[in-house]
């Protein structure tokens, strides 16, 4: 994507697709003169917003020629006081997809051309209106699907972050000079930067980085949502409590062992929490080709998910029989944790059961009569505890900051390593500068243009 900030962009702010309402947004420096020239009055006489103050809101039409095309809302920004810092349009116009066209054909012919993907963004970026890790959270925000994501992207956009980076990147760049000021006096073998202090800011400034990389791993559960595979044998009831955790028949119900062959995944939000549910194919031993296959992606969905539901159907299965099925999954589970879920209870005395499995400590439900599913959720909700997180604290959600931060910890761990056996200043600043160029990457202090086309095409058209 080539950059270009002198022309005039236009496109569809809100999703395609018929609706009440559309809005249209125009950005750039014709502007003003674009809508002059297409909104009028209700009696097709001319109505000027170029001399209109900023943040007004103005009732009309937009018309070619004698033509009317619809009535709309016509709102104004004021360079720099709007989301790219450049004078800005957003026409509020009915969502019928014929009309929202008409209104893009005849912005684009009086001087406006269709904005690429994320180009709003990356004008208010490149305007100063936002740093890029803040710019990213505008995509986040907009992709939040629960209340921990949402308030986690919020943070984000409006500076968490990128405050904390600059705050260490400012520091690096006070002893970075002083040793670079140390090069150019090398002659005269002259110490302006103390060697002890910044072995402490150092591995203060470590200490720091090593906390947030770990923050992404809650952070991109909150992203992305908590991966929880059911498992059990066929017929335990798998599909069945998927869908009741759905509430949708998601899934294909029979009494026909083997049935679900392929992962099923759906997303459901718990007290705030996004949680991935995977019903997997039933474990047995098979000699079916197709199952098989099911099976071994079962192991695979074991493997990535965070947390794993064993269920099984509590009239099948005994104490020994429950334990061996156990011991197989826990081969395969890695750091995941393990919830014991005896199904069907309906169909036996839930009192001689819970003797029976104590020692599991499992969650007794009846999937087909939705009994006791609020307390699995509860108790996946505990597992996560989402409760502890603090939103208010800085949380880490993007890979691309994560992996910055790593390669920028790296680089530190050498400048203490190196101030340690006492290297030569230059050798320190070379390393010192790559921790900075690092960090500058997450805000965008340091980018090119490949970085930011590898940004922001992944934003929405008109984002």
């Amino acid at each position: 994507m080539k950059i270009q900030l002198n022309d005039t962009i236009t496109a569809l702010a809100t999703p395609h697709g018929s609706g009440a309402i559309a809005v249209i947004r125009l950005s750039g420096k014709k502007s003003f003169g674009i809508i002059d020239k297409v909104f009028f009055t209700k009696e097709l006489k001319p109505k000027k917003v170029s001399g209109e103050k900023g943040y007004t809101v103005h009732f009309g039409v937009i018309a070619e020629g004698d033509i009317v095309i619809d009535e709309v809302l016509v709102t104004i920004f004021k360079n720099p006081h709007s989301y790219t810092g450049e004078d800005s349009i957003e026409i509020s116009c009915h969502g019928s997809t014929y009309i929202q066209q008409q209104i893009l054909q005849v912005l684009l012919k009086y001087g406006a051309r269709m904005a690429n993907a994320g180009e709003f963004t990356l004008r208010a970026f490149l305007n100063g209106k936002f740093d890029l890790s803040q710019a990213e959270a505008v995509a986040d925000l907009i992709a939040s699907n629960s209340g921990l994501s949402h308030q986690v992207a919020m943070q984000q956009m409006r500076g968490g972050f990128s405050g904390k980076i600059k705050v260490l990147r400012d520091h690096l760049v006070n002893f970075a000079s002083l040793i670079e000021l140390e090069l150019d006096f090398s002659e005269e073998d002259v110490e302006f930067a103390n060697r002890n202090d910044l072995k402490k800011l150092i591995q203060s400034i470590i200490g720091i980085i090593e906390k947030l990389v770990h923050s992404f791993e809650v952070g991109n559960v909150i992203k992305n949502g908590i991966p929880v595979a059911i498992v059990g044998k066929p017929n335990a009831g798998k599909s069945t409590l998927l869908n009741v955790l759905l509430d949708d028949d998601r899934a294909i119900v029979s009494e026909i062992p083997g049935t679900t062959r392929d992962i099923i995944e759906d997303e459901i939000t718990i007290d705030g929490v996004l949680f991935r549910f995977i019903d997997t194919a039933g474990i047995r031993t098979t000699t079916d080709i197709i199952e098989q296959i099911g099976v071994n992606k079962a192991f695979e969905a074991i493997k990535k998910s965070a947390i794993i539901i064993y269920l099984f159907d509590a009239h099948e299965l005994s104490a020994g029989d429950l334990r061996n099925e156990i011991k197989v999954i826990e081969e395969h589970i890695g750091t995941s944790q393990l919830v014991v879920v005896a199904n069907k209870i309906d169909v036996e005395n839930e009192t001689d059961l819970k003797k029976e499995f104590s020692e599991f400590n499992p969650v007794y439900i009846s999937a087909k009569e939705s009994k006791n599913i609020d307390i699995l959720k509860n108790k996946l909700v505990g597992l996560f505890d989402a409760r502890t997180v603090n939103t208010t604290e800085t949380i880490v959600t993007n890979a691309r900051h994560s992996d910055s931060l790593k390669r920028a910890n790296q680089a530190l761990i050498k400048v203490a390593d190196g101030l340690d056996k006492q290297i030569a200043g230059d050798l320190l600043a070379l390393e010192i500068r790559y921790a900075l160029e690092e960090l500058g990457s997450i805000t965008g202090e340091v980018t090119n243009d490949d970085l930011l086309d590898s940004i922001f095409t992944k934003f929405c058209i008109g984002k």
